[in-house]
């Protein structure tokens, strides 16, 4: 029987619909309190759903979303196959997977609030209130779980001294194409390593397409991207582009100024030393964010939300926290380091791209399914007990 009977959730984004469905699976009332006085539908770029994330996301009821990607085709700057890498996932609009997620969480019973902006906490020996930006306070839970992404106002208030993200050097856009006069790529998404920027594009049978790029950029925040206009981030990809053989020019004309989707700065969060602390506990990005780059982002976040119900379930609240981190430190922390490499790659200067094209060959030898496995075939046992 559970020690841990209510949870509040802060952040309704994509780790707190997952942490609140698998809370509830684990017998615990949980309720999501987003900061935003809005739903996020049509917010966000792409992102791929590994194999594990998948499995993850199925445990909390979530069935099959987005498009296949089995593999990925690595290409240089002149378009030629470095390798094709054989690496199964489902590529989906993150708007989409938040609606599915939101309307899952609902459908289960899960109670949202909006305009809930947290502020402060009020913990005492039986229990802890979330206080919110409006002056209201939620009724008394058990725990308190932060999954308030990035810059998580839950992190600060567990240590005061929590590290900020980390900028890698890029920014982030993509769009859907209509009419993109390319032959389907079928189950593969294409990668290319451009001279001046990375470019990755998927083509469907009716002719419809997706594209996302990486643009080396000084730019450190969301609202210094937001100062450029969509018209002239158009026009500087398309000179980023211009010396590679690629097909990015074409989707790029292709793409009208208001559809072009400026995620902005790609970040993540290398080591946060305090994941808990007292009836807090923090979740998703706001303990182990990686970069956009990892394809592992979403998929982690759902991975440490099952794990944290799990540990939750059997363990009372200060041993379920260290179980829980314990369980997810290491890996996590692997991942966002191999997306940080990734990302050191995308934004080589001349002589960086010269040593990078080099090595693509060796990269293609290592990363096999083989080698890769410790990511894709990571699989949670909801019904194994978890240890103290």
């Amino acid at each position: 029987m559970t020690h841990t009977r209510t949870a509040i959730v802060v952040g309704g984004g994509i780790a707190g619909p997952v942490a609140a469905l698998a809370l509830r699976r684990a017998g615990i009332e949980a309720t999501v309190h987003e900061a935003y006085t809005t739903t996020a539908d049509g917010v966000g770029g792409a992102l791929g759903i590994a194999p594990n994330g998948r499995a993850a996301l199925g445990l909390v009821g979530l069935d099959r979303i987005g498009t296949p990607m089995n593999a990925i085709v690595l290409q240089n700057h002149k378009g030629r196959t470095i390798t094709e890498i054989r690496q199964p996932a489902q590529f989906s609009w993150r708007a989409d997977l938040y609606r599915r997620l939101y309307d899952l969480a609902l459908q289960q019973g899960v109670e949202v609030h909006h305009g809930h902006e947290l502020v402060d906490v009020r913990e005492s020996g039986s229990g802890i209130r979330a206080v919110f930006a409006d002056g209201s306070t939620s009724e008394e839970a058990d725990v308190l779980i932060g999954a308030d992404g990035l810059r998580s106002t839950v992190r600060r208030l567990i240590d005061p001294q929590a590290p900020e993200p980390r900028y890698s050097g890029l920014l982030g856009f993509g769009a859907r194409v209509e009419g993109a006069g390319l032959p389907p790529t079928g189950d593969r998404m294409y990668m290319a390593f451009g001279r001046r920027a990375f470019f990755g594009y998927q083509t469907f049978e009716d002719g419809s397409g997706v594209w996302f790029a990486n643009l080396p950029h000084a730019y450190r925040t969301w609202q210094q991207a937001r100062q450029t206009s969509n018209e002239q981030w158009l026009h500087r990809l398309a000179e980023a582009f211009a010396e590679d053989t690629l097909p990015a020019l074409d989707l790029l004309r292709l793409t009208p100024p208001e559809d072009l989707i400026t995620t902005g700065p790609m970040e993540d969060l290398p080591h946060v030393p305090h994941w808990h602390r007292g009836r807090m506990v923090l979740v998703g990005d706001s303990a182990h964010a990686t970069s956009p780059s990892s394809g592992q982002g979403a998929s982690l976040a759902a991975e440490s939300a099952v794990e944290l119900a799990r540990a939750l379930r059997d363990l009372p609240h200060p041993q379920a926290f260290a179980a829980y981190e314990h369980a997810r430190r290491a890996r996590v922390e692997r991942v966002i380091a191999q997306g940080a490499r990734t990302n050191s790659g995308k934004a080589a200067g001349p002589v960086g791209r010269v040593v990078r094209d080099a090595l693509l060959p060796l990269f293609a030898r290592l990363a096999t399914p083989e080698k890769m496995a410790w990511q894709y075939d990571h699989r949670i046992s909801w019904d194994a007990p978890v240890a103290a």
